[in-house]
């Protein structure tokens, strides 16, 4: 059977479109299978759902030419201010403030609304003749061989290609097949997700406020508008959840506090389930898993996406240096280079936020003495102050060239 492309890849969210254009862009052929109809990717209207975007995923999503679409939507995150308290009684005086005036690159992130974003990469697909788009098809078998991977789509249709990658999210059905295990657990925690309008303005600052059911992030769009993720434990979640619209409000105003004035709801309200999940290995015999196929965090620290563009960085590397060596792209050898690349970081990734969270979604006296002290010396040191600065804007590592602003 002849190839489809040199890739397909399965998963039509975030990671997969950044991805096929990645590759599209440096000589490869990408066919996308994305289980969505196209309707469902290019809505316009707000339902809420917004992305914190690193300054280095924001070099990214620039560098496969999408910025250019999204930047007029895009609120700069100027600082971040970190606290600990209780809901009603306000914060803790110990707190981390970061200010992105202390270094040098600019804001250390952006707020972009899913909307604009899904259709940007959307759109930038379209337009490029590499990339071949199959929607509304949901792959129900894989087989490899020696030369390639083929796939079986719900309409009974076969497409083949070189390497096979897996961007369908924490089931994945692509890792699945391959027989990936997994390993995680549950946080028995829950996130309510919505957006708000406020009174006042925001000044491009995010807060993240610890609670002891969960943290509560507060994230500022465009406006007088903020992206809320706050979390539960699951029964109060799904409890809250069903309220109305003004009894909603009635639960998170004590938790947010009157600083930004009264609040109101803009679009849908979402829940989704906190846990952990770890693909046991990024890659398998012609297949590569990114995004949440291959790991899939807490939120408590808003690098979920940022975490699945570093892997899109580094594979898009991994495969395009291989094809300019005339290495088979998809042999062992190659797909290793980018577990051994993505592995460590990701694993890191999944401890620090399991800690933090363990650490700070209790009320424990003693814990909560001893992270107040331990905010307020991160936020008096400037060198640890910087680290952490560095840290969120998505700097630190060994980061792919497009996550440096770089083309490959």
């Amino acid at each position: 059977m002849k190839n489809t492309s040199d890739i397909l890849i399965v998963g039509g969210g975030l990671n997969g479109p950044a991805l096929a254009l990645a590759l599209a862009q440096t000589g490869h052929t990408v066919t996308l299978i994305d289980a969505l109809p196209r309707d469902a990717r290019a809505r316009e209207d707000f339902d809420g759902r917004s992305y914190a975007l690193a300054l280095a995923s924001q070099k990214l999503i620039d560098q496969i030419g999408v910025w250019g679409a999204v930047a007029g939507q895009a609120q700069p995150m100027l600082e971040i201010k970190v606290t600990d308290g209780r809901a009603g009684q306000g914060p803790s005086p110990f707190f981390m403030h970061f200010d992105h005036a202390e270094i040098e690159e600019g804001p250390m992130g952006y707020m972009i609304e899913d909307r604009y974003l899904r259709r940007a990469l959307r759109d930038a697909m379209e337009a490029e003749p590499a990339i071949t788009l199959v929607d509304e098809q949901t792959v129900i078998a894989q087989d490899t061989d020696a030369t390639g991977v083929t796939v079986t789509l719900a309409c009974g249709d076969s497409l083949r290609g070189r390497l096979l990658v897996g961007a369908d999210g924490r089931r994945s059905g692509t890792a699945e097949r391959a027989g990936i295990k997994r390993t995680g657990w549950d946080y028995g925690q829950t996130a309510l997700v919505c957006a708000i309008e406020h009174d006042r303005p925001h000044n491009g600052i995010a807060h993240q406020f610890f609670m002891p059911p969960g943290p509560l992030a507060i994230l500022p769009l465009p406006g007088n508008r903020s992206s809320i993720v706050w979390s539960e434990r699951s029964d109060r979640a799904a409890a809250i959840q069903a309220l109305d619209e003004e009894s909603y409000l009635s639960i998170l105003r004590p938790r947010f506090g009157d600083f930004m004035g009264d609040i109101r709801l803009a679009g849908d309200r979402f829940t989704y389930p906190l846990n952990l999940t770890l693909a046991n290995a990024f890659v398998a015999e012609r297949l590569a898993l990114v995004g949440d196929a291959a790991h899939g965090v807490h939120p408590i620290a808003g690098q979920g996406l940022n975490a699945g563009l570093r892997d899109v960085g580094a594979l898009a590397e991994v495969l395009t240096e291989a094809r300019r060596r005339g290495e088979d792209i998809a042999s062992s050898l190659v797909l290793d280079r980018y577990q051994q690349w993505r592995r460590f970081d990701t694993a890191s990734l999944a401890a620090a936020t399991d800690a933090f969270n363990r650490l700070f979604s209790n009320d424990n006296p003693l814990l909560r003495l001893g992270r107040d002290i331990g905010m307020g010396v991160v936020g008096a040191i400037p060198g640890l102050r910087q680290s952490f600065i560095r840290e969120a804007a998505g700097l630190t590592g060994d980061l792919p060239r497009l996550l440096q602003g770089r083309p490959i």
